[in-house]
């Protein structure tokens, strides 16, 4: 018989980052439970450092745009490199914009506040891949880019902690196979 917590590790090990998402991208409702489960991570001191911004329909080609922009205050010239970028946003019908507004804090270090973001994206992951939706967590530079954080209002300390995109699985992926815990766990002596 089958427990929760052997339910929960089969949903945990069966999420799988999908780059091929396609419509439709979850209802606002669904949308609302993910971020509801977003909002359950760590958080010490309750400084609730996270904020989401989506972007879908026409929106995701101003974003490819300014993800091009970004590219070229840079200094990239090259034309393939900077359609690559400006084509992203249209890999997934939505796209997560999470962006960890960092609060002074003398005991919760902006780290900390990066790392609960990095919780609250993986309960989101979670909740999508229960509502039976496909999702790819993606950061890089780009996400540090001043040509970025302006287009999408944000201060100069917020951190884009990621760009997730969302939609409907388009294919079926391949189970992976299990790392050794043994090769992860150690007891310290």
């Amino acid at each position: 018989m089958k427990t929760k917590a052997d339910t929960l590790f089969d949903m945990i090990n069966a999420r799988q980052s999908d780059g091929m998402l396609s419509a439709p991208a979850p209802s606002s409702h669904e949308l609302q439970l993910a971020v509801q489960a977003a909002l359950t991570a760590p958080d010490h001191h309750r400084l609730q450092p996270w904020r989401f911004l989506t972007v879908s329909g026409d929106a995701r080609l101003k974003m490819g745009e300014v993800l091009r922009q970004a590219l070229i205050a840079r200094g990239e010239t090259d034309e393939a490199a900077l359609n690559k970028v400006r084509g992203q946003p249209l890999r997934a019908p939505m796209i997560l914009v999470c962006v960890v507004d960092t609060k002074e804090h003398p005991k919760v270090p902006q780290v900390e506040q990066v790392l609960s973001m990095g919780a609250a994206i993986q309960n989101i992951l979670l909740m999508l891949k229960a509502l039976g939706y496909g999702s790819m967590w993606r950061t890089g530079a780009i996400t540090e880019s001043p040509v970025v954080k302006a287009a999408f209002g944000l201060k100069e300390h917020d951190v884009i902690a990621g760009f997730v995109y969302i939609g409907s699985l388009s294919r079926e992926i391949a189970a992976r196979e299990l790392p050794d815990v043994n090769h992860f766990l150690h007891e310290w002596i």
